[in-house]
């Protein structure tokens, strides 16, 4: 094996364990938000995105410089391709869940809102004795975007 070659094996297998351990983590989070647990997820999210962007620029380099890898055998390239396809599909698959945790969450945060709006004397300038009506000294705000 030649230099180039010896370097394009080390880069494809360095870029098959980042995609391996990103979809590993991936897993995890997905089956957390999917059992209704995303405190699980809490804990990890800091590593998780340091993965996920060491993941985007090894791909930002391989898709600007495809010749990186040339060199490397051939079975080695189709296992990164593999390990791509399986981190896509379980990427999707996490997408959804975060989603549905996001929907969930935001029913919840506007359900409350709403309820504590409901629990409000109704607004009134003047109580039945002329006096100014004393109103609920708690102030609620919802935004609509998580």
């Amino acid at each position: 094996m030649t230099a180039g070659t010896d370097l394009a094996l080390a880069r494809v297998r360095q870029l098959i364990r980042l995609t391996e351990d990103l979809t590993d983590r991936l897993i995890n989070e997905t089956r957390a938000f999917e059992a209704r647990r995303p405190q699980d997820v809490v804990e990890g999210m800091a590593e998780t995105q340091e993965m996920a962007n060491a993941y985007r620029r090894e791909s930002a380099q391989v898709k600007a410089n495809p010749e990186i890898l040339a060199g490397a055998p051939l079975g080695d390239r189709m296992a990164l391709i593999a390990a791509t396809q399986a981190f896509e599909a379980v990427l999707a698959r996490h997408g959804r869940a975060v989603e549905a945790a996001r929907i969930v969450s935001e029913g919840l945060v506007r359900a409350i809102a709403e309820e504590m709006a409901a629990a409000r004397p109704p607004a009134s300038a003047y109580g039945a004795t002329g006096r100014a009506a004393e109103g609920d000294g708690r102030a609620v705000t919802l935004n609509r975007t998580a």
